[in-house]
């Protein structure tokens, strides 16, 4: 299928990758959870039946090249390797059958591990550092094995767990692992394989960089003995699958690092401790002259992770000029991935730039949105927000591991804003059994949502704003400059509404829900600003007041609170030239689990680089006139001068009634949380009516 629209023309044009062709310039890039092989579970690897179900509709909606997640070449659980698995490789040749039915073509990441960069979770962590405890669980899950780095070193993760070193017994194992597993998925009928990864500070990376890599063998020290390990693995897969199978490399062309746990900042002048431009230009020459097929290209590694996954903060298509100028030194394809928006993508592959555009979790959100493009209907496509709420929500906050939820680390690629994203099982539109008439109070992103959902059922909907506006306080969110995304999405609801029999009256304030002519009424009133039992308090701006423009600050402002909210407002005040301060009293900014460590640290990092005074483990006594009084973790007070005071200490829920019999409390005004959570409690709520 062709676009209709010239700019986006270029996209729809064939390439190659060796002798294989594809048939468009858009790569569904690999995310985590995604791989075809379901692998971090305690049966062990499998044929991942709902990740099937995925790509096959994705390749249905016209995507060009898909590339699955990672799969680990020995399962995290019992440890057996990929390659042992037949049966696995059977129902991948049937899947890839109805695959190539849609004119798609498929590669298979495999990855040699994560060594300091494996997410160690808080779960895991103590039995890792106790012998005893690790010896124990060793059979089933290893966590040295896990770990295992080029040198002796601190986790990513957990700073005082030291990696062990990896020995050259295991480098050959999983290079052989390599060789047997590509060489199955060539005979199953995939179109190549991608290794992961000289990447992201993954393994291989690890070994390729020198800060990283202190070996004093043959896979340390010089260019070439850092890079061996990637080499050999190419070569060896070209050994057993022939030359003419192709092997892309997930590449990052630059680390973006200043130093352990500290990466740099889009435009900033600093010292790359990881792989600079220069050494960029020659490895990328020397990997594909060892073999390597295609480049698929990005920047970062887990200390600079946001360029890797680029929150909402970062600039859309955050790596094209990196990844452009390293395609001048190889002959390859390469492809660049990084918030990349079509029409920019499109234009940079006409110029010869690029040679396709990596896409990811924009599949999640919207798996139609290729042929949308193609249909130009751009303004139907859901748009992904960046905020990695459900597809890959590692967090992490000082002296913590991962402290992301046990269920979200065993199903990755899930969708805040598409609740059937790796879900189909649990979500899904189902005709009500019997048509009822739905009282929907709340316009925000929950109510509509709820209401939505409830009108694809069948049931006859009204929706109930109080204000003359849809999106509750999501329109304050989307307010600063950095979530042109969000207020797509805003956008985007509100179209979606006008498409189905939704009776919506705005400016309609409900109060008493025993008047609604209703069947079920749904609750979405959203919650209400905490209050601080502090002096002049009164005085000071709400973080929503702010956000919507109606409350004025000065030149200096101090922000109390170092949530995600008041790290967004600090961060919005800073853009805006003004001087903020941020008061937080817990121990780090934005504490709280499942926020990705991707968008915090991309935030903890801006406040250091820019030397934006954060005040950690200190609490509000006063507001008076031109400064406020804090109290330190030690018990001693002093004063921050200020203009003004912007209060963004969390929020009570606010619901009209109480859950109870016909009536059904959701998001915001149930419990607190983000948006992840009111949209898929709307869904839990609607599916069931």
């Amino acid at each position: 299928m062709q676009n209709t629209d010239p700019k986006y023309s270029a996209l729809f044009t064939p390439w190659k990758i060796g002798n294989v062709e594809i048939k468009n310039r858009i790569v569904m890039c690999p995310m985590g959870g995604t791989s075809l092989f379901g692998w971090f579970e305690l049966t062990g690897c499998h044929f991942d039946k709902e990740a099937a179900k995925l790509f096959l509709e994705r390749a249905k909606n016209n995507v060009g090249l898909i590339i699955p997640g990672i799969a680990p070449l020995r399962d995290t659980f019992w440890g057996k390797w990929l390659w042992q698995n037949e049966k696995m490789f059977d129902e991948l040749k049937v899947f890839m059958e109805e695959i190539h039915k849609t004119g798609a073509k498929l590669f298979i990441q495999l990855t040699a591990g994560m060594g300091r960069s494996w997410a160690i979770t808080e779960l895991v962590a103590p039995l890792h550092k106790n012998k005893l405890t690790r010896a124990i669980i060793k059979p089933i899950i290893d966590t040295s094995h896990e770990l295992a780095s080029p040198s002796p070193q601190k986790s990513r993760w957990a700073h005082d767990i030291e990696c062990p070193e990896m020995t050259k017994e295991q480098i050959h194992e999983i290079i052989e692992a390599f060789a047997k597993t590509a060489k199955l998925c060539r005979d199953a009928g995939v179109d190549g394989v991608e290794v992961h990864a000289v990447h992201e500070g993954y393994l291989l990376d690890q070994f390729a960089i020198e800060f990283f890599n202190k070996r004093t063998d043959e896979y340390g020290g010089s260019f070439e003995n850092r890079y061996r390990f990637a080499a050999e693995v190419v070569k060896a897969i070209k050994e057993s699958c022939g030359d003419d199978f192709p092997v892309s490399l997930r590449y990052s062309v630059e680390s973006k690092m200043k130093g352990f746990c500290e990466g740099a900042m889009p435009g900033e002048e600093y010292t790359e401790v990881g792989r600079c431009m220069e050494e960029s230009e020659k490895a990328a020459k020397y990997l594909q002259d060892a073999g390597y097929d295609m480049l698929n290209a990005d920047n970062g590694t887990y200390d600079s992770w946001y360029w890797a996954h680029p929150p909402m903060y970062m600039p859309e298509n955050c790596n094209l000029e990196d990844v452009s100028h390293i395609k001048k030194f190889v002959d390859i394809p390469v492809v660049c991935a990084g918030r990349m928006d079509a029409e920019v993508g499109a234009a940079a592959v006409a110029e010869g730039k690029i040679d396709a555009v990596g896409v990811a979790r924009q599949f999640l959100t919207d798996p139609e949105w290729v042929t949308k493009l193609i249909e130009d209907r751009l303004e139907d496509i859901k748009p992904c927000i960046c905020c990695h709420s459900g597809c890959f929500n590692f967090s992490s906050s000082k002296g913590h591991a991962n402290t992301q939820d046990l269920t979200d680390t065993m199903g990755l690629a899930r969708c805040a804003l598409n609740p059937e994203t790796m879900q189909s099982k649990k979500y899904s539109i189902k005709p009500a059994k019997k048509q009822k008439k739905i009282a929907v109070i709340g316009g925000g992103i929950g109510g509509m949502e709820a209401a939505l959902v409830c009108a694809k059922r069948g049931h006859k909907v009204t929706l109930y704003e109080k204000t003359d506006k849809l999106g509750g306080v999501f329109i304050a969110a989307a307010s600063p400059s950095f979530k042109e995304k969000d207020r797509a999405l805003i956008a985007w609801y509100i179209r979606e509404i006008t498409k189905h029999p939704i009776d919506v009256r705005m400016n309609t304030e409900i109060t008493d829900v025993k008047s609604l002519d209703a069947d079920e009424i749904i609750v979405a009133t959203g919650a209400v600003a905490k209050k601080l039992p502090v002096k002049g308090a009164e005085t000071a701006v709400e973080a929503v007041d702010y956000l919507l423009g109606r409350g004025t600050v000065g030149e200096n402002v101090v922000v109390i609170g170092g949530g995600l909210t008041g790290c967004e407002i600090a961060y919005d005040l800073y853009l805006k030239g003004k001087k903020p301060v941020i008061v937080e009293m817990q121990d780090d900014l934005i504490t709280t689990p499942g926020i990705c460590l991707a968008n915090t640290s991309y935030l903890r990092d801006f406040f250091k680089t820019n030397k934006v005074p954060v005040h950690l483990e200190t609490s509000l006594c006063e507001i008076g006139n031109g400064a406020v009084t804090l109290k330190n973790k030690d018990g001693e007070t002093f004063k921050a001068e200020c203009d003004s005071v912007i209060l963004s200490v969390g929020y009570d829920p606010a619901p009209i009634a109480k859950k109870s019999g016909k009536i059904h409390v959701i998001g915001d005004a149930a419990s607190v949380g983000n948006l992840r959570t009111v949209i898929w409690g709307a869904w839990d709520v609607a599916m069931k009516l």
